[in-house]
């Protein structure tokens, strides 16, 4: 015959569960009661409606769920359906889950759209198979998906950073494409940073711990001209910041910009989604993901006002996928014995999988791994195309960097996590909210559903398990906090409690019965799995606080993003101003002082560009924003340098406690807090260097970190002993520890204490213009006559009373440890900043007490 036959119309089932026993090709029996529940939900309710939100469990079938909603939509309607999943490898993990075990047909499209076969793209545009492809074949500036029907996207949660890219300029120091940008946007941005930022900007990550900043949205209105300059000349070269400018260029007043001395982030504090028609033009957008939440944070992520959200499957608020045994070596043992005990749990199973918060750390893993126990190590491109490279092998162990998403194995294709860190802000913009902002709640559920995706890569289905090993101290600190526990699954709840009180008190052959005990699934097993379930059943999952605020703000979060994006700068202003009257929670003290900042930076542009606003709302906004909470250091800046009034006064001493807070908070972060070794560790240095001459200036250093100062202490001819600085203030020390009582002080110690200021401002480039006081800490009290004129400008601190007070203030500082749990809690600042003023250990406060104490009148001269 020489034509071909027409195919007949397909008769689709009437709703997605029944479909599955129309797939003569399947390999599975059939649909699990949660998943067909929730497909009926869908067909009954949802089917009209353009987005719907799916929530499912990790391991209880997502793909599943979502692939025979695509065949069943292409069937009936004939509609062209897009599938996207975050990589390349869960592409390829989905189309061949389709073909070969579902039976569902559907084609995978990975890499660039040149290269995409014309069968395949045929068999799309026609709507014969299902198109599985990458969030970015999707959000990119000239995609081949620009006409689908209806677009499903997998893990729903982790599309933040995907999705944002295509409206972000990241400018990266270390990639040699980028590192003329990011100089010169360093030269644009200068005249609007102090010297500090600027030196900060030229230093090192490890100088910084974890610094950021952002450049105020007046100041980024005036430097337009430069960075426009600047990216217009740069941006050809490097692709990667190329497509995203061309999209953000002529929208920069909707932007942010965000800086360290690693990278500059410019981009909106939303991604503008509706100017996307590929995406915003489908008939129907359907959100899958493991955890929802109900706090507007899906909307947030993807730029839409209202996503239907369809139930959780009846039961499941108790039941959780598979079983888990956690186990926390750092509880009880040191990071050797951590480090050893790692190898020896993976030589008890065949395969495992680190997860890792950076691929330098993974490399430290893979050479301790290759190098002692000679496994074989892949990482994410050796999986990429397919995870048999993998799975297929023994004694091997698949090292993982930024990925806690994903990357599943089910069954006996692995038992045994690592995860190696929390995976908390992963971009400035984040970490900047988190951090400068004091925003957590506001990523309260994004940062439990990357746990959750870390710690459930390998239990995918209600049968299986497998062992979490966690070594990261911050995620170390996260579960074992109760007061974050309650907000997880009652199931994880049980499991993490089982775990943490094993581990407690547990020696390395401990921590490898246990393993032993759960890979052998016996007797033994199946009593602690029994009082796993008798937990789970007493325990409940709490709902974060201020999760109604925040649901109700979304709409007009995304109504100031779409009047800022078009330069509609007094709309803006409305709408943060709505956002600002629903956001009334004593939780969102910083989600509400940044969204007064960002009603009186719309106010200042509106004024600006010549719209109308009334002349004071700008600062009236701006004084609102500082007021809105204690221990902003961002916005009191902000506010002081704008000349606004404030009820709180806007003199430089609360900026000076408001950064010492913040830096406490980082050094307490590296401490950790689930346990007090490290900091016991750091406590105990401090105090025997005090009583030590030869550790005395090392000790003065630690102190001084530890009480939020920047510390620094340089070997040089000339220098200092160590200095402390914070703002604008810095204390020099002069420390004479060794000397007796009843010896006397030198002419040319004092010589060397009194010029210690001109050194300071000459040698640290930070501190050219800040307030130097020159401290001599010593024991004695009488020099020569020589000394007089140089002690005039010198202030003493007796070594005795200095050692008291340095007592005194670690007391303090382990006090307000207590109820540190993480960075950016408002009311945990306030009280500590209150504990700090009231001990006169805040940097005012001892400002006030050592310019009391002029060396020339307590030394006799003689």
């Amino acid at each position: 015959m020489v034509f071909k036959r027409l195919n007949k119309s397909i008769q689709s089932a009437s709703s997605p569960e029944k479909l599955i026993f129309d797939l003569p090709r399947r390999k599975i029996p059939g649909v699990l009661t949660h998943q067909s529940e929730v497909m009926r939900n869908y067909a009954e309710t949802a089917t009209e409606k353009a987005d719907v939100a799916l929530q499912l469990p990790t391991g209880s079938g997502k793909t599943l769920v979502g692939s025979l909603i695509a065949e069943w939509l292409r069937r009936k309607r004939g509609e062209r359906v897009v599938y996207l999943a975050p990589t390349k490898q869960l592409v390829n993990q989905v189309a061949t889950q389709c073909e070969a075990k579902y039976g569902i047909q559907a084609n995978g499209f990975t890499g660039k759209a040149t290269n995409y076969t014309p069968h395949a793209k045929s068999e799309y545009r026609t709507g014969e198979k299902i198109a599985v492809t990458t969030y970015s074949s999707l959000f990119n500036t000239n995609p081949f998906f620009n006409d689908a029907d209806v677009i499903i996207i997998d893990d729903a949660h982790a599309a933040e950073n995907y999705i944002s890219s295509m409206w972000s300029v990241s400018v990266i120091r270390i990639n040699p494409d980028h590192e003329s940008c990011f100089l010169a946007l360093i030269a644009a941005i200068k005249p609007y940073i102090d010297d500090s930022t600027f030196y900060k900007l030229k230093s090192t990550r490890d100088e910084n711990n974890g610094w950021v900043d952002k450049l105020p949205s007046p100041s980024l209105a005036m430097a337009s001209g430069d960075i426009r300059a600047v990216l217009d000349e740069h941006s050809p070269a490097a692709r990667d910041i190329h497509y995203p400018w061309s999209l953000i260029r002529d929208h920069l007043h909707g932007c942010h910009f965000y800086y360290n001395e690693s990278e500059i982030l410019i981009r909106p504090l939303i991604p503008p989604t509706w100017t996307h028609s590929p995406f915003t033009n489908a008939r129907q957008r359907i959100y899958m993901s493991a955890t929802l939440g109900s706090g507007g944070d899906l909307e947030r992520l993807f730029g839409r006002k209202n996503i239907h959200r369809i139930a959780v499957p009846e039961g499941w608020d108790k039941q959780g996928v598979g079983r888990r045994l956690f186990l926390f070596p750092g509880l009880s043992l040191d990071e050797n014995n951590c480090s050893k005990l790692r190898l020896d749990l993976m030589q008890m199973t065949e395969r495992s999988l680190v997860l890792v918060p950076s691929k330098a750390h993974g490399e430290s893993i893979r050479q301790e791994v290759e190098n002692k126990i000679s496994f074989q190590t892949l990482d994410a491109t050796d999986i990429e195309n397919t995870k048999e490279t993998f799975t297929s092998k023994s004694n091997a162990v698949a090292i993982i960097a930024n990925r806690y998403d994903g990357i599943d194995f089910p069954g006996d294709e692995c038992r045994l996590t690592f995860v190696e860190g929390l995976p908390s802000a992963t971009n400035l913009q984040e970490k900047f909210l988190m951090s400068r902002m004091a925003a957590n709640v506001l990523f309260n559920e994004r940062i439990q559903t990357r746990v959750l995706q870390a710690i459930g890569r390998c239990t995918r289905s209600l049968e299986d398990y497998s062992a979490v090993v966690v070594n990261g101290l911050d995620l170390q600190d996260y579960l074992v906090d109760k007061k974050r526990r309650r907000f997880l699954h009652p199931e994880i709840q049980a499991e993490l409690q089982f775990g943490i009180e094993q581990s407690m008190p547990a020696t390395p052959p401990d921590f490898c019965n246990f393993m032993r005990t759960f890979l052998g699934n016996g007797e033994d097993w199946e009593s602690a799995n029994q009082d796993i379930i008798e937990l789970r059943d007493s325990l409940s999952q709490d709902v974060f606080p201020a999760i109604s605020d925040l649901e109700s703000s979304v709409p007009y979060e995304i109504d100031y993003q779409k009047s800022l994006w078009q330069g509609d700068f007094v709309d803006a202003m409305e709408a943060a101003s709505r956002v600002i009257g629903v956001i009334r929670s004593e939780d969102l003290k910083g989600y509400r002082a940044l969204w007064n900042y960002l009603a009186g930076s719309s106010a200042l542009l509106a004024k600006d560009n010549g719209q109308y606003v009334a002349e004071e709302k700008s600062d009236i906004y701006f004084t609102a924003a500082k007021n809105a909470a204690v221990g902003l250091r961002w916005l009191v800046n902000l506010a002081t340098s704008r000349g606004s009034d404030s009820s709180t006064g806007d003199d430089p001493d609360s900026v000076l406690r408001t950064e010492q807070i913040e830096n406490i908070e980082n050094v307490l972060e590296r401490l950790g807090s689930s346990h007090d070794r490290r900091y016991a560790a750091r406590e105990k240095k401090i105090l025997d260097g005090l009583l030590s001459e030869d550790e005395f200036e090392t000790a003065q250093v630690l102190l001084g970190e530890l009480l939020g100062f920047n510390s620094s202490k340089r070997e040089t001819d000339g220098s200092p002993d160590p200095w402390w600085h914070i703002g604008n203030l810095c204390f020099v020390f002069e420390d004479h520890a060794g000397a007796k009582e009843t010896s006397s002080l030198s002419v040319e110690k004092a010589r060397q204490a009194a010029d210690h200021p001109r050194w300071i401002r000459q040698n640290v480039p930070e501190l050219k213009s800040s307030v130097v006081i020159p401290i001599l800490v010593t024991p004695t009290s009488k020099s020569s006559p020589g000394a007089k004129p140089h002690l005039n400008e010198v202030y003493l601190w007796p070594l005795s009373e200095y050692r008291t007070w340095a007592q005194q203030a670690l007391v303090t500082i382990r006090e307000i440890r207590k109820t540190f749990s993480a960075p950016g809690d408002i009311a945990w600042r306030a009280e500590a900043i209150t504990k700090l003023r009231r001990e006169s250990f805040d940097a005012p406060s001892i400002k006030r007490d050592r310019l009391l104490v002029r060396a020339s009148d307590r030394y006799t001269f003689n």
